[in-house]
Order: structure tokens, then sequence, then C-alpha cells
């Protein structure tokens, strides 16, 4: 892997911006990146589950990938989900990260015919990866959409025997055992970025550099502050902060989830993300009125601290 460098800090899951009719909307990814780019986030993770892959054709993929390089300029890391249940289409998607100049690509197993073991998984990986074989290349991890609970600490020692630009794997799953497993494998060879928002804080405590999340689109401040206390050894600050953020992710399951709550919230901050494609129902406006009263009250517009 050419100039490859472990990723840090807070990878943003990017919402897809689209207009009233569910059309992919790429005129707002210019002022969306603008806005990373002046937070404290230090890349973009899109066209993932916040990103809405599942419900996006190959080519507003690609065109969401060659906007978000583009306006990034260098100054955000831009991984690429290419995951999809078509391997021939993964690989289509890992092609066109890597001649886009995206920084990294990342792919979820497939969901709907599920591999059976992990050798199924890796075979299925292998030639994607080697479509991008100068990136680096993530497992994403996320049983909870795929079904798929296979073992991550085997894949990640099998896979990098035929897969020799796998770094390591975006690991959106509670099991905290294996996530430790994962970050102790081989002295610390594989990156593990930390994939739920709320519960950060222990990632951090069993060795995690990075973490990708949705909620770090809106409030990047407070998961920085839970780092920089964290390393401080300032604990209890680092844990009144991750308590800051558990408030407002409580806020956004009342309203659909990361997705469909967290695109509203976006709306609300003048990124026009629009609504959710269906079957996502989008947002009434009854709906964002009260979205809005319960933000007030935990100081979201206001309290940067």
């Amino acid at each position: 892997m050419k100039n490859y460098q472990p990723l840090k800090g807070l990878i943003a899951a990017a919402f897809t911006p689209m207009d009233r009719a569910g059309q992919v909307n790429l005129s707002v990814i210019r002022s969306y990146a603008e806005r990373m780019i002046g937070s404290e986030v230090t890349g973009i993770f899109i066209c993932g589950t916040t990103g809405e892959s599942a419900s996006l054709t190959t080519e507003e993929r690609k065109s969401i990938t060659s906007e978000w390089i583009k306006w990034a300029k260098g100054k955000l890391k831009v991984i690429v989900h290419v995951g999809s249940n078509s391997q021939p289409q993964t690989m289509e998607l890992a092609r066109h990260a890597y001649e886009s100049g995206a920084d990294a690509i990342a792919a979820i197993a497939p969901g709907f015919f599920k591999p059976e073991n992990v050798k199924e998984l890796i075979d299925f990986f292998i030639p994607v990866a080697g479509c991008a074989e100068e990136l680096p290349f993530y497992y994403y991890n996320m049983p909870s959409m795929t079904g798929v609970y296979l073992p991550v600490p085997q894949l990640l020692e099998e896979g990098i025997k035929q897969i020799p630009n796998l770094a390591g794997v975006k690991f959106t799953h509670n099991n905290l055992m294996e996530m430790a497993e994962c970050l102790n494998l081989e002295n610390g060879r594989f990156e593990v970025l930390h994939g739920y928002d709320e519960i950060l804080i222990t990632g951090l405590a069993l060795g995690v550099k990075a973490g990708v999340g949705s909620t770090y689109n809106y409030i990047p401040h407070i998961y920085q502050g839970i780092i920089d206390s964290f390393n401080k050894s300032d604990l209890d600050t680092a844990r009144r902060l991750q308590m800051k953020s558990i408030d407002i992710v409580k806020i956004i399951i009342k309203y659909g989830g990361g997705v469909r709550g967290g695109k509203a919230i976006m709306n609300l901050l003048n990124i026009e993300c629009g609504p959710c494609r269906l079957p996502m129902a989008p947002f009434s406006r009854e709906e964002y009125d009260l979205l809005k009263n319960d933000l007030e009250k935990t100081g979201f517009f206001y309290n940067k601290k």
C-alpha cells in the first residue's frame, strides 16, 4: 500500500443528500465537505449504512464518491464503502474508488445470500480488495444489519494471508471481548475502527485510535472532548461527555434511528440532506418541530463545551 497511514480520530459516516423526490443531490456535497473540513473530524466514510448504500444504484454510488473526493481536497481522508450483495458490483465500486483517488475502501459482508464460514467471506473479499490493491481495505462488520456473525479475529488472521492490503475492521458491534481480541492480534497489527458512537469511551479503553460514526457529523466536538479527556486520564469528563452523546442518540432512536433521525438533524443545521429514500418515510413538519424541541432541551444548538 502506497504511503499508508493508519486512521486516527473521528471519521464521520456521511449521509447521502437527496432532494424531495428522493433523487441524489450532489450539489450539497461541496458545502457538506466544507463543514466537515472545518470541524473536528479527520475523515469521511461514504456510501455506508448512514449513506443508504443499499438503496443506491451503482452509478449513484460512483458519482457520490467522485464528488466527495473532489471537495475533500485532500483535507479529509475519504473511505469509500463498496460493499453489496453482488461481488461483481462490489469489485466495480472498489476499482472506481481506487481510480478516483480514495484513501481507503471498506466492504460489508453480503447479507442476503450469507457466507456460512470465514473462508467463504474471505473468498468474497479477495478480488474486491484486489481491485484496489494499493489502498487499505477494511472489513465492515455490522452483524445487526447483515446477520453475519462470523468471528472477526479469525477473518483477520486468515484474511491477511490472501489479502495483503487488509488493514483492519470497522467494528460496529457490541461484542467488546471480540473487539479486544482484534486489537491485540499480532501485537496490534490491525486497525479497529470503533463503530458505536454511544460507547466510544469503551473502545478507547480497549485501545482504538479511530472511530466511524453518524453523530460525528453534528456533535464532533463532544467526541473529540471524550478523546482528549481520555488521553489526559480525565475519566470523569470523558464519562460526562459520553452521557451527552447518549442523550442525543436516545433522541435519534426516538425518531427512527441514526439514518432517518440523523438526516433530519442535518436539515435542521442547514445542511440540506433531504429525506431518506423509501422505505424510510420522510419527516413530517410536526416531527421536525418535536425533534427540534427535544434537541433544544439538551442544549444541542447552543452548547459546544
